[in-house]
């Protein structure tokens, strides 16, 4: 039950019981009062009085009392027989009582339901206005964990505007953190973007000396063996870096869009990936169907050159298969699919492989097989265009990974 009924419910409530409380009071105190009412009693004398024999004889005589009677007289005039006063008196009593609690229990009753329906609408319009900087509050962090990348959509403000009440400081606070987490994703992204802009400079220049002492004529084998091992070090190097330029570049929002077919670009990828497949003994099945999407084709290339590099280097060797299929959704997504044969992955180690610098069972130091960031990069050129990256284990061995992009 949402908050709103709850405080309408409340409201509502409060208010018919304090109305049943009053109707009470109302009735025992009418109650009282009516019991000290006593009957009108309307005296009567007779002006006849009862004949004396000394009357006529003596005029100085004292006349006799004048005999009195009490006649009671109902409301429309009518006498009341004078063997049964007190019986007429109880009944006439109970009668009007009865009447006048029953007017009051039913007039108040139906009083008090208009007014206490009244007050529930009522209620229900005032909760709802109390509870709409709460709504803004939930909005706005909706938006933001709806956002494709973890440091997208901080930029989003409450900025509530009315009283210095416990909602504005709620929203304000509420500012005042994604303000500083903001700040905190934005400050790391600019560091990894120039920490491997600062860190390219020192690779090039090692890589000119290597290179530089192994085509000397004096160079030794030894030193050319080394010159190799260094320079296959650097290279490792050299791809980590860009993988975190590639990386830091990703997590930013897609400014500029383009219409892009994967299929083009699934073709491309593999013609530059085949010679690496052929080494490895892997066999690749294309199947590149149009699939139209919106957004940057460089990035869109590293995600499927990602994909399929990902697919070879961990793939079973000699033998291994190698699936790659671009096609169009039923709900006209966009979606890239790349199927290889490999060790048997793990469902619950299948999350981890996203994750930067992670890979899978003792595979864990940068190798030739590269430096853990590919499924990385995919997953965040993805969202960067507003898109999903799922991965399953495929039966036998190996994963399937499936990029969804919108059309």
């Amino acid at each position: 039950m949402r908050l709103r009924t709850r405080l309408t419910l409340i409201y509502g409530g409060l208010f018919m019981v304090a109305g049943v409380v009053i109707l009470a009071t109302v009735y025992v105190f009418f109650n009282q009062e009516l019991n000290r009412v006593s009957p009108r009693i309307i005296e009567k004398s007779l002006n006849q009085a009862t004949p004396s024999p000394a009357s006529s004889s003596d005029p100085l005589s004292t006349p006799p009392p004048k005999a009195t009677r009490t006649t009671l007289y109902d409301r429309n005039g009518k006498a009341v027989p004078s063997d049964a006063p007190g019986v007429w008196l109880k009944e006439q009593r109970e009668v009007i009582q009865d009447a006048a609690v029953t007017s009051l229990l039913a007039q108040g009753g139906v009083a008090l339901g208009v007014v206490g329906g009244t007050a529930a609408v009522v209620g229900w319009l005032v909760a709802g206005r109390v509870l709409a900087p709460l709504h803004r509050v939930t909005e706005t962090a909706r938006r933001i964990a709806a956002a494709p990348a973890a440091g997208r959509g901080l930029h989003e403000r409450i900025a509530l505007q009315g009283p210095d009440d416990e909602v504005k400081d709620l929203a304000d606070t509420f500012d005042t953190m994604v303000e500083r987490l903001d700040r905190s994703f934005d400050g790391q992204r600019r560091f990894v973007a120039n920490a491997s802009h600062e860190l390219r400079t020192p690779l090039t220049l090692g890589r000119a000396l290597v290179e530089v002492a192994m085509h000397r004529k004096s160079a030794s084998d030894d030193v050319q063996q080394l010159g190799e091992n260094l320079l296959e070090i650097n290279s490792r190097h050299e791809r980590l870096i860009s993988g975190l330029l590639l990386l830091a570049d990703s997590e930013n929002e897609i400014a500029d869009r383009l219409p892009v077919d994967l299929a083009d670009i699934v073709t491309h990828v593999l013609s530059q990936t085949g010679a690496e497949a052929r080494q490895a003994g892997i066999t690749v099945h294309e199947c590149a169907q149009e699939a139209f999407t919106m957004g940057d084709a460089l990035l869109l290339e590293r995600m499927v050159h990602n994909l399929v590099e990902n697919g070879i280097r961990h793939n079973a060797g000699i033998g291994g298969v190698l699936h790659v299929v671009s096609r169009t959704g039923a709900d006209g997504v966009a979606e890239i699919e790349v199927t290889n044969t490999g060790p048997v992955v793990p469902s619950y180690d299948i999350p981890a492989l996203f994750e930067p610098f992670r890979r899978l069972g003792a595979d864990r130091l940068v190798s030739a097989k590269g430096a853990g960031l590919g499924l990385s990069i995919v997953r965040a050129v993805a969202r960067a265009h507003g898109g999903t990256v799922t991965a399953t284990p495929r039966e036998g061995g190996g994963l399937v990974v499936t990029a969804t992009l919108p059309a």
